[in-house]
């Protein structure tokens, strides 16, 4: 059994990296420490969608709808309003690259009958795969009590997706999706940069931190590294690409290092997860709402249509440090299309994409929006009192903040509409009702200023230089 010193919220991280093959451990940093596991959930999300493909529930070609709760999700998301329909393919590829919540949910609806059905169902296949540590209570990651993992957890079901779902690995490592005019490079950093990167799933929220769970094959061999709580998403793709380089640098010398056993051996601490969020997410942060982080976002734009090779061609062994390794180019690569709508090919695939390159894109949320969302949304006990959810007689979701988390605003100002006309009661009616109140892909209202400049897609404010 391997002792591991419980993190410091200070300092804490978990930092874990094994042999797919044999899940012999070779480097292990509070590695059975509780942890929230952010967007690293899709993982499981995945696993139990494909399952049921597998045993024929369903097929990649099951068209599921979006509905109101799924609409009403946090970002990162797709953002497709309810009644919108999407095959099972489709929504794993935006779940998996975009990190879209509202797929998450989408599939769960679909594959259980709702999200605590689908809960149920992963934690089931948790056990049964031996993750002792972990407990889900929703498909996506976001915030909620009860919803914990751990690094050794994380390694035990990333070889069980290598394992059980070949046919299906592709999910796990697709380098970018291009829905209508947009495209989204996948968050995991390492894929198209680190050679043989190969997956698998990256995820944040303030009081986890950013976690990765990265997988990289060369000459044969199979290395899973687990990042998690890194104070950024630079500094969690170098903490992996550390750990993996030094697992495929001493293989030759496994023989000088102390036998850590396997990793289902790992013995499990009990004890509460640590809460990173003013060390991640503090005054003096600057940070994003969801796993679409600032450089990322960034490196995107810069790259998009950059046809500037790699630093690297085919899978020799790196010669730059971690931190040029990831401000070069990735590799290029053709996106991979994903839509909406029943399966389509051909001229109808063309069509459908066409079609979706005309619809608007959804509304940007603001700062405040997105630090009122993460404000709701807090892994303690609170978070269910802090935070009321209703549905509109229009089936819309209604979110109502709690005064102490978030002060709700006018959505409306009399001084934006000084000569209304004849129907001039409606915006009055509408000013009445807090901000929370209204979706994020609301139109804006006609008399609104034009926004600067978008601070999540532009050129959002870089955080905080990470150590190299």
């Amino acid at each position: 059994m391997l002792a591991t010193a419980a993190p410091h919220n200070a300092d804490a991280e978990a930092l874990l990296l094994v042999e797919a093959d044999s899940g012999k451990v070779l480097h292990a940093e509070n590695a059975t420490y509780p942890w929230y596991p952010a967007s690293v959930t899709k993982l499981m999300t995945t696993y139990v969608t494909l399952k049921a493909v597998k045993e024929g529930r369903i097929t990649l070609d099951s068209v599921f709808t979006v509905s109101p709760t799924a609409a009403a999700e946090a970002p990162s998301k797709m953002g497709f309003r309810a009644g919108t329909q999407v095959t099972v393919d489709n929504a794993l590829k935006m779940m998996m690259v975009k990190s879209a919540n509202d797929m998450a949910v989408v599939l769960a609806e679909g594959v259980s009958g709702s999200i605590d059905a689908f809960s149920e169902e992963m934690n089931l296949t948790a056990q049964r795969l031996g993750m002792t540590q972990t407990h889900y209570v929703n498909p996506n990651g976001l915030p909620a009590e009860g919803q914990v993992t751990s690094a050794r957890d994380l390694a035990i079901l990333a070889r069980a997706i290598i394992r059980d779902m070949p046919e299906y690995e592709y999910f796990v490592h697709i380098p970018a999706i291009r829905f209508g005019k947009r495209v989204t490079p996948n968050f995991n950093r390492l894929i198209g940069r680190y050679p043989g990167a190969d997956g698998m799933k990256t995820g944040f929220i303030c009081a986890s931190g950013f976690n990765l769970v990265a997988s990289a094959t060369r000459d044969g061999r199979r290395l899973i590294a687990v990042v998690l709580g890194a104070s950024s998403s630079q500094a969690r793709a170098i903490k992996a690409i550390q750990l993996l380089d030094r697992g495929f640098s001493s293989n030759s010398l496994t023989w000088l290092q102390p036998a850590l056993g396997t990793v289902d051996n790992l013995a499990p601490i009990d004890a509460m997860p640590p809460n990173l969020r003013d060390e991640v997410c503090g005054p003096k942060r600057k940070r994003p709402a969801s796993d679409e982080s600032p450089e990322d976002l960034m490196a995107s734009e810069q790259n998009a249509g950059n046809a500037t090779m790699s630093f690297f061609s085919g899978l020799q062994t790196p010669s730059l440090r971690p931190v040029d390794m990831l401000a070069a180019a990735p590799a290029p690569t053709e996106p991979v299309v994903v839509y909406t709508g029943p399966k389509k090919s051909g001229a109808a695939l063309i069509a459908a994409v066409e079609a979706d390159s005309a619809k608007p894109a959804p509304k940007p949320r603001s700062k405040k929006q997105h630090a009122a969302t993460d404000k709701s949304a807090k892994p303690t006990a609170s978070s269910a009192a802090d935070t009321k959810v209703g549905t509109k007689p229009d089936g819309r979701k209604s979110v109502t903040l709690d005064p102490k988390t978030s002060v709700a605003k006018p959505a409306a100002a009399p001084k934006q509409a000084p000569r209304p006309a004849a129907g001039a009661v409606k915006p009055a009616l509408s000013a009445a009702k807090p901000a929370a109140d209204k979706p994020a892909a609301d139109k804006p209202k006609a008399a609104k200023p034009a926004p600067k400049a978008n601070t999540t897609d532009a050129k959002p404010a870089p955080e905080s230089k990470p150590k190299s």
